[in-house]
């Protein structure tokens, strides 16, 4: 494994850049919630949820019920179900390494993964591995010296939780740069818009799943034809 580690390295770098920098966000928006250097760690150990663990510091903070908490942690990552769905093939046979896979398996992760590629020669199980392991490590590093910086500097924290929307939006722009089939991203925009509009923002999340999922399950003939045809 240590043989493909420079290869890993080099293929999470612009996943290490946006991870410090959000991580380094939750790790001052924590602190400065009354959440100290042991809880980030903890919870970017354990939780690794990325955007859910901003959402869990207003919930923490502001006295949620259980239940608020299940149901809005499902809204926020309700779109596991979809890419994680994608990856049951890929992760076939991973033996030993199939559990953290899945629980590593983040938007960005998802991202380097999702292609397929890996070293010539390479156990992709073992390489993915890797480049899920490094991602994870990239998260708590930044959320601890958040935490840290949070401490140690009294500065207003405004504003830093829009920092995990501008990721989403530079993942999305880097996918569709990089593929020609735009159909499943127009999907993707056109139902959580509609649904937006219909339900609102904060009950939007649910009903967009359910329609993207019903438009590319029944779409799927042709989506597969433009992508071959592409």
């Amino acid at each position: 494994m240590k043989k493909y580690l420079k290869t890993a390295v080099i293929k999470t770098l612009p996943v290490m850049a946006g991870y410090m920098v959000l991580g380094i966000g939750f790790g001052i928006i924590a602190q400065k919630n009354g959440y100290g250097i042991l809880w980030v760690l903890a919870m970017s150990a354990l939780i690794y949820a990325g955007s859910m663990q901003y959402v869990a510091v207003s919930l923490l903070t502001g006295g949620a019920s259980l239940l608020t908490s299940a149901l809005t942690t499902l809204m926020v990552n309700a779109r596991h179900l979809f890419y994680g769905i994608s990856m049951i093939g890929p992760y076939k046979g991973a033996g030993k390494y199939k559990p953290y896979l899945i629980f590593a398996l983040t938007d960005e992760t998802y991202s380097l993964t999702c292609t397929g590629d890996y070293p010539e020669g390479a156990d992709k199980h073992k390489y993915w591995f890797l480049l899920s392991l490094l991602d994870q490590t990239y998260w708590v590093t930044g959320s601890v010296l958040g935490a840290i910086a949070g401490k140690a500097i009294p500065f207003d924290s405004t504003g830093i939780d829009f920092a995990m929307t501008a990721l989403f939006i530079t993942v999305f722009v880097e996918q569709w740069k990089t593929t020609k089939n735009h159909i499943p991203a127009l999907i993707g925009l056109g139902a959580s818009v509609l649904c937006l509009l219909i339900f609102g923002r904060d009950s939007f999340l649910i009903p967009a799943m359910i329609l993207i999922l019903g438009m590319l399950s029944g779409g799927k003939k042709i989506i597969e034809r433009k992508e071959g045809g592409a």
